[in-house]
C-alpha cells in the first residue's frame, strides 16, 4: 500500500492510509501523511502515535504465531522446537519487507536472540523446515487450519477472528530457550494522505477513535482498544486478556527499523537465500 501511494503521490487516489508499523512511519518518512489529530488520539500511548500528529493507531493488535490445534496435541514453546524434523515442510512464514508480520518475524527474532546475526544464524537454520515465501500472511491461516502446515505466523487480532471459522488454529508466542514468551505491539495505525481528494473523509478516523468505536474493537474485530481510557468487557476481550497473560511485551525501536529495514531485509534474503 504505502509502494502504491508513492505512485500516487502527485495524483493522490487515497484518503485515509491504514497500515502496520514500521510501514507507517516508511509513509511518513516519504511525506504521504499530513497532521490531522483526531480527536481521542490524546487517549492513545506515544509510543502508538506519531509524535508530529501524522498518524496514529486505531486498533491494537500484537504479533503472535499459529499452530495447528488438532494435530499437535499442544503448542510449540521456543523457536528451537520449530528447528525439529516434524516441521519439515509444515512451516511457514511471510515475507518479511512484503508483508507486515513477516517483518514482524524478523523484528522478534532480532530481540528474542539479542540481536540480528543471532536472529539470521537462526533463521538461517529455520530455512530448512520452511516451505517458502509467503507475500500473504493471511492466506496461511487456512493451510494451518486444514494442516497442510502445522505453524505459520500471524497476529493476534487477524488470528482471533478467524479461529471463529477456523476451528484448528491455536495463537501462540514463541520463546528463547529457558525464556518467557515475548511478543509487541503491532497496531493498524492510520492518517490522512497529504493532498486527499476528500480531505473530509479525515473524519472517519474520528469515527474510529470515537469511544463508542472503540469499546465494539474487541466484540466486532476481535481486537484491542487503541485508548487507554476505554476497558471492553465483552467475552472477546476477556478472552484476548487471558491468551496475553504471561506474555512478555517489549517495544520495538520503530525509528532504527524504519531506517534500516532495507538493510535488514537484504541481510534476511542473503542468510536464508530467499
Amino acid at each position: 500500500m504505502v509502494q502504491r501511494a508513492v505512485r500516487e503521490k502527485s495524483n493522490p487516489q487515497a484518503d485515509v492510509l491504514v497500515t502496520l508499523p514500521p510501514f507507517i512511519q516508511q509513509a511518513d518518512s516519504k511525506g504521504l501523511l499530513q497532521k490531522y489529530t483526531p480527536a481521542g488520539a490524546d487517549q492513545v500511548s506515544g509510543g502508538d502515535k506519531a509524535a508530529d500528529g501524522t498518524w496514529t493507531s486505531v486498533v491494537n493488535n500484537y504479533f503472535g504465531f499459529i499452530y495447528n490445534k488438532k494435530q499437535l496435541t499442544q503448542a510449540p514453546t521456543t523457536w528451537d522446537e520449530l528447528l525439529d524434523g516434524k516441521y519439515r515442510n509444515k512451516l511457514q512464514y511471510s515475507t518479511p519487507g512484503v508483508a507486515g508480520d513477516g517483518t514482524a518475524v524478523l523484528i522478534k527474532a532480532i530481540h528474542d536472540f539479542g540481536g540480528k546475526d543471532a536472529a539470521l544464524a537462526y533463521l538461517k537454520k529455520l530455512q530448512s523446515n520452511n516451505v517458502g515465501p509467503s507475500a500473504s500472511t493471511g492466506k496461511l491461516a487456512p493451510k494451518v487450519d486444514k494442516g497442510e502446515l502445522l505453524v505459520a505466523n500471524g497476529d493476534v487480532q487477524m488470528n482471533y477472528a478467524q479461529s471463529t471459522t477456523m476451528p484448528n488454529l491455536g495463537i501462540w508466542f514463541p520463546a528463547k530457550q529457558g525464556g518467557k514468551p515475548t511478543t509487541f505491539a503491532l497496531p493498524y495505525a492510520a492518517g490522512l494522505v497529504t493532498k486527499a481528494p476528500h480531505g473530509d473523509n479525515g473524519k472517519l478516523l474520528d469515527f474510529m477513535l470515537g469511544a463508542r468505536a472503540q469499546q465494539q474493537v474487541s466484540s466486532i474485530g476481535g481486537g484491542f482498544s487503541a485508548r487507554q481510557d476505554v476497558k471492553a468487557t465483552d467475552a472477546n476481550a476477556t478472552a484476548l486478556t487471558k491468551l496475553m497473560t504471561g506474555v512478555e511485551v517489549f517495544q520495538p525501536d520503530w525509528a532504527d527499523i524504519e531506517k534500516n529495514l532495507t538493510s535488514y531485509v537484504e541481510d534476511w534474503q542473503s542468510a536464508t537465500g530467499s
